[in-house]
């Protein structure tokens, strides 16, 4: 169902927009998460942290699909806001012209690619194959990632978040059972679970793309919605691009991490892994919190209703707050329980190294709730040369962490990692944030200056 987050109480509108996205998020990260136990619980620990040492480099890709199809759904739900019907089809014809012929070159760039990055990365050789042979296969079915997330972000920025979660849902107990006939039954190795993520996802996003284009009107394209001009791209590439570099500029960052992290052993790998794979479930629900930031700021930003994007904003990061600290006290007495869903009978010394890198990771959660609402804000209103620069921020100070951090307090150092750069990115976020609202308000001539929230008698219902 198309929703309008122009109208009603920003808040209530947000959270129920966010509570699908949660939900399907979950789920999308349950296709990794049973790739994983499957493999650790099947064929071993070797496995496992192989297929776990290919975490940055997936992201280094698959985060670069994601920031694009956002980026472009950014201008579709602009013109949605906007009530601009013929616009909003020529955005997403434009957007399926786009993501085809990135696809194209990026699955050639990243297939061919694959060990030479793995060998930088300083993967050790007893886990090198089983990182290739999995994350290989995920990289050559980068079509059905890129149509997934096309037209999920597609009906997402035209208020629909529930049919995504359905559709992905289904595919997700798909991916279960692919994994196990894969694995077990045709004894294909880690290899398996990589076909499994790569069909499931296929599956999920044919069966959303053709219920969309049949559901709804405005999404019922003819040809010449796909004769576009070359400014018409341009304005889809110039927030889609800047988004996909963003997500792969803090994929370099990680990599940088999983290289120190390498350079461990296999232990600590395997120890990480599980623990990364927790923290990645706990947080979703800040992720969905952002991601209903972008659609109801995109929204409003095309209706020009600068005070309803502040004040759902500022609501938004409230709640978020709440949930960073629920996560921080879950990561931190559930780690021993949740880790050991990963491998069979962990040692004593994989568990301490789980619950030490989970117990810093939920001490700045907020850090981190941060990140997802400023940053979505920013994207949601066309501003992602500033994300941009926010992803080389969380570079930089990754990279600094990395090569500093560690050589100082070893596996803790990395731990401070990605706090470190949470909070460098927290400062650039919320005065680039704050500076162009007040912008906005003035240009609507509110007020001279104004503060974080609001007088009442400016708020919309």
């Amino acid at each position: 169902m198309v929703k309008n987050l122009t109208k009603g109480r920003p808040l209530k509108q947000i959270l129920f927009f966010a509570l699908p996205i949660f939900i399907g998020n979950v789920f999308q990260q349950l296709y990794s998460m049973v790739d994983n136990i499957i493999v650790g619980n099947t064929l071993g620990e070797n496995a496992f942290a192989g297929v776990g040492a290919t975490t940055s480099l997936a992201f280094l890709v698959i985060g670069f699909v994601q920031g694009l199809t956002a980026g472009f759904a950014v201008k579709t739900s602009q013109y949605f806001g906007k009530q601009d019907e013929e616009k909003v089809k020529s955005s997403v014809a434009t957007s399926i012209m786009l993501s085809v012929a990135i696809t194209f070159v990026l699955t050639i760039v990243s297939v061919f690619t694959t060990m030479p990055i793995l060998r930088f990365m300083r993967t050790p050789d007893e886990i090198i194959d089983y990182s290739y042979d999995y994350i290989v296969v995920v990289f050559a079915g980068l079509g059905a990632t890129m149509l997934y997330n096309l037209v999920s972000s597609i009906l997402r920025a035209l208020g629909d978040s529930k049919v995504p979660l359905l559709f992905l849902v289904l595919a997700s107990f798909i991916n279960v059972g692919l994994d196990l006939m894969f694995i077990i039954v045709f004894k294909t190795g880690v290899a398996g679970a990589g076909w499994a993520t790569v069909i499931s996802q296929l599956i999920s996003g044919v069966a959303c793309a053709i219920y969309m284009f049949r559901k709804y009107d405005v999404l019922r394209l003819s040809r010449r919605h796909f004769k576009t001009s070359f400014r018409f791209c341009f304005d889809h590439l110039v927030i889609g691009l800047p988004m996909a570099v963003q997500y792969s500029i803090i994929a370099v960052g990680i990599m940088v991490q999983q290289a120190a992290l390498n350079s461990f052993g296999k232990l600590y790998v395997s120890a990480y892994t599980a623990a990364s794979k927790i923290d990645s479930i706990v947080t979703q629900a800040l992720v969905a919190m952002g991601s209903a930031v972008a659609t109801y700021v995109g929204q409003n930003y095309g209706a020009k209703e600068i005070v309803r994007i502040n004040k759902g904003v500022n609501q938004a990061m409230i709640v978020s707050v709440g949930l960073a600290i629920l996560g921080g006290i879950v990561v931190y007495f559930g780690s021993d329980l949740l880790t050991g869903l990963f491998i069979k009978n962990p040692s004593v010394q994989m568990l301490e190294l789980s619950k030490r890198y989970l117990f810093w990771q939920g001490v700045f959660y907020i850090g981190l709730a941060v990140i997802y609402i400023y940053r979505n804000a920013l994207q949601g209103m066309g501003y992602s040369i500033i994300t941009t620069l926010g992803g080389v921020v969380e570079l930089l100070m990754r990279i600094l962490a990395s090569f500093l951090l560690v050589k100082v307090l070893g596996y803790l150092g990395l731990c401070l990692s990605n706090p470190c750069a949470w909070l460098g990115v927290d400062v650039l976020y919320l005065i680039g944030y704050y500076v162009l609202i007040s912008a906005k308000y003035k240009k609507i001539s509110l007020r001279p200056n104004i503060p974080i929230i609001e007088k009442k008698r400016h708020a919309t219902a």
